[in-house]
């Protein structure tokens, strides 16, 4: 699958500025700060998404938390290997296809190129591996076929399930206990109430064909891949075991990267990821902002009513990574105040000088991506005054390079 255009990022240290600290992030498994170091290039995989609706702001935000990660490594010195899925068949997407009477290729083929399009609009840092589950039908079947080796596949009227206390460390990702699992897991697309599974956790690897929905022919029979196999899938093919981060947002946790975790580890014998890093939820009008609730506010239409794509990216790094927060209008009125401001700043001919700002905007991202103690560094330089007549372009490319913000 085709991905998108990746913005330059300029290399702070051939403008004699040079590196970064190697970032600190919050690991949800471990609950505790982890520094995400090295000498190899870092490895990430991010969840993509379900293209049955357009890209909203909650999308948006986490996917500027894995952006700032990648930029982050980047000013370290180090490289790095991104990939990211598109869920191009699952269950929703069917629904709205059939609801709208559109169908569901196309719709995936729609939503996903909006996608792309808001993702370039923010400057957002493209995968090298931009991988739809479509394509990805051999992947998963040969990573099933590994676990029916591991004994730990079992079938129900056809449908093949993961038996997710084949992993020791199941539960090991989100620390829940299994009550609280077996109520999440209904409540986010799982069957824990189905007759004939051996515990209301196991998840579904491969599901049999259904009349009238796609199917694809295999030797497990003709059916389609179940979600979280195949992201297990996609990343054990692009990044191997042991990679750097799993990222997603909080809602992902349970049962999606658990359930992906403990498949990869049962097949493999290894560690799936190092660090689970996670985005919180972004509400509006008092809940949480998603496509099933209708509450959407749209990347793509705040861009049509003439928005600079600038102003909403610093809309969306006006909130921690971690924190679940509430859309306002006034978010957007605040970030391009904001805008002006810094591009005034970097358009005057002498400021304060540059070293201080670009410290302080690394020591930020160093510590958990602090986004917000970011853009005050920023907002403090381009208040004051000075007489360094360098500062104003070294300001403009540590903005673009740690921020990812064009002024």
């Amino acid at each position: 699958m085709r991905s998108w255009s990746s913005p330059l990022v300029p290399s702070l240290a051939a403008e004699g500025l040079g590196t970064g600290p190697a970032p600190v992030v919050h690991d949800t498994a471990s609950g505790a700060p982890t520094p995400l170091g090295g000498e190899a290039d870092a490895r990430l995989y991010v969840c993509g998404i379900t293209p049955y609706d357009a890209t909203h702001l909650g999308h948006a935000a986490t996917y500027l938390t894995f952006d700032l990660l990648q930029r982050a490594w980047l000013d370290q010195g180090r490289g790095v290997s991104y990939t990211q899925n598109v869920t191009d068949v699952d269950d929703p997407l069917l629904e709205r296809a059939t609801a709208t009477g559109i169908d569901w290729v196309e719709l995936a083929e729609r939503e996903t190129q909006l996608f792309r399009e808001d993702m370039t609009a923010l400057r957002v840092l493209a995968p090298q591996n931009y991988i739809g589950a479509v394509e990805s039908i051999d992947l998963v079947v040969d990573l099933v076929g590994r676990l029916e080796k591991a004994g730990a596949v079992y079938a129900v009227d056809g449908d093949l399930y993961f038996e997710v206390h084949a992993d020791p460390r199941f539960g090991s990702v989100s620390g829940w206990d299994a009550g609280t699992m077996a109520r999440v897991f209904g409540e986010r697309g799982g069957d824990p109430d189905r007759p004939g599974k051996r515990d209301p956790l196991d998840c579904l690897l491969w599901q049999a064909e259904r009349p009238g929905e796609p199917a694809w022919d295999s030797r497990l029979g003709r059916g389609r891949p179940g979600w979280h196999i195949e992201c297990a899938a996609i990343a054990l093919a692009h990044l191997g075991t042991d990679f750097d981060v799993q990222g997603g947002g909080s809602d992902l946790v349970f049962p999606h990267h658990e359930m992906s975790a403990s498949e990869a580890s049962v097949a493999t014998g290894e560690r799936f990821a190092r660090s689970y890093v996670h985005a919180g939820m972004v509400g509006f009008e008092g809940e949480k902002m998603s496509k099933s609730k209708g509450n959407l506010v749209l990347v793509s239409a705040l861009r049509a009513d003439g928005l600079d794509p600038m102003a909403i990216r610093l809309a969306l790094l006006a909130h921690h990574y971690r924190s679940d927060w509430e859309w306002f209008d006034t978010e957007i009125i605040t970030a391009k105040a904001r805008l002006a401001a810094w591009r005034a700043g970097v358009d005057r001919t002498s400021t304060a000088p540059a070293a201080p700002v670009v410290a302080a905007l690394r020591s930020a991202l160093a510590d958990d991506l602090d986004a917000p103690a970011a853009l005050a560094a920023v907002d403090a330089w381009a208040e004051e005054s000075g007489d360094d007549p360098a500062a104003a372009g070294q300001v403009r490319l540590a903005v673009d390079a740690l921020l990812g913000v064009a002024l």
